[in-house]
């Protein structure tokens, strides 16, 4: 299946930010301090920095957090005072499959859940090498049918990196299976998704130096470790070898300093050729999840702002319009 490389930055439905000049001192500051671990976090012995790291965005005021379980898996709920009624953020945290919490990421998510006005949850999906895939798939779908079961009348689907992916295939299955009377998912808002784990796209080779973070062999072991043999083109695995017709509307917002921009290019050329509403949004200059800038960066608050208002609207609309 060949498929298009940087020309969707071309396209009507691309929008690229050009980087600010107050930007480019935080990511000069940044880079200096990153790069000498950059590709040195290895299996599970990095879950505790990286949460360490995660754990260092710091929640807006009025934002609440609350432990529970829900479709029969933990995480952690986000709930802003200014949250409507019945309507629910599901949000898919990154770390390419091995690594995160929903603990970790709560700081980063009570700022979507803030700017969108709804509650968030954060579900505790099992992480290889100890439960590879498809167990992640199957707790997020187990954990969305629970949202409904709970009350909710509207759910978006969010994730950010590997939370992205699985947030995809998330959307596709809910679609594949809405004939069966399942509720389809509102919206879908992506940020850097990992959308083709055979690593084919260009900008692993074309980004690998401005990438900040990762090297395609720290990378190939952390998906061996979540296939577990399983080919890297299933569509569960890898959203951008799905069946993409008739998606709920996506939002796609990408570093175009990172490894993943290919992924994050290629899966949005797809959805719109199937008739999908969806957009793509490259941050020049921004690495990989540069959202937890937040309070730092003129990009990710712009970025979070057009999540939010994206999501609300989403949010307020009826169910299955």
């Amino acid at each position: 299946m060949d498929f298009p490389k940087h020309s969707s930055l071309l396209a009507s439905w691309a929008t690229t930010h050009p980087l600010t000049s107050a930007d480019a001192v935080v990511m000069t500051g940044l880079r200096e301090m990153v790069l000498p671990m950059k590709g040195k976090m290895h299996g599970i012995a990095a879950r505790a920095p990286f949460d360490a790291i995660m754990s260092r965005v710091q929640a807006p005021a009025g934002v609440t957090f609350e432990a529970d379980n829900v479709g029969g898996v933990a995480g952690w709920w986000c709930r802003p005072a200014n949250a409507r009624a019945d309507a629910v953020i599901l949000h898919l945290h990154g770390g390419w499959y091995n690594w995160g919490s929903a603990h970790a990421f709560r700081g980063l998510v009570a700022h979507i859940a803030a700017s969108a006005g709804a509650a968030a949850f954060i579900p505790d999906y099992r992480l290889a090498p100890e439960s590879p895939f498809p167990a992640a798939g199957d707790d997020v779908q187990a954990c969305y049918e629970g949202l409904f079961q709970r009350g909710a009348s509207r759910v978006a689907i969010v994730g950010d990196s590997a939370g992205g992916g699985l947030a995809l295939g998330l959307l596709a299955w809910a679609t594949s299976t809405a004939r069966m009377g399942r509720s389809l998912p509102v919206a879908a808002v992506v940020l850097s998704p990992v959308t083709d784990l055979t690593l084919s796209g260009e900008s692993w080779n074309s980004r690998a130096d401005a990438d900040p973070y990762f090297v395609r062999a720290q990378v190939e072991a952390l998906v061996e470790s979540y296939l577990d043999e399983q080919a890297g083109t299933d569509p569960l695995a890898s959203p951008l070898y799905g069946v993409l017709q008739g998606l709920p509307p996506v939002r796609v917002h990408v570093g175009n300093d990172e490894v993943l921009l290919d992924d994050a290019c290629r899966y949005v050329t797809r959805a719109v050729a199937a008739g999908v509403d969806a957009t793509l949004d490259v941050w020049e200059g921004m690495p990989h999840g540069f959202l937890s800038t937040i309070g730092r960066t003129d990009a990710a608050t712009s970025a979070l702002e057009a999540i939010g208002n994206f999501l609300a609207l989403r949010l307020s609309a009826e169910p299955g319009r």
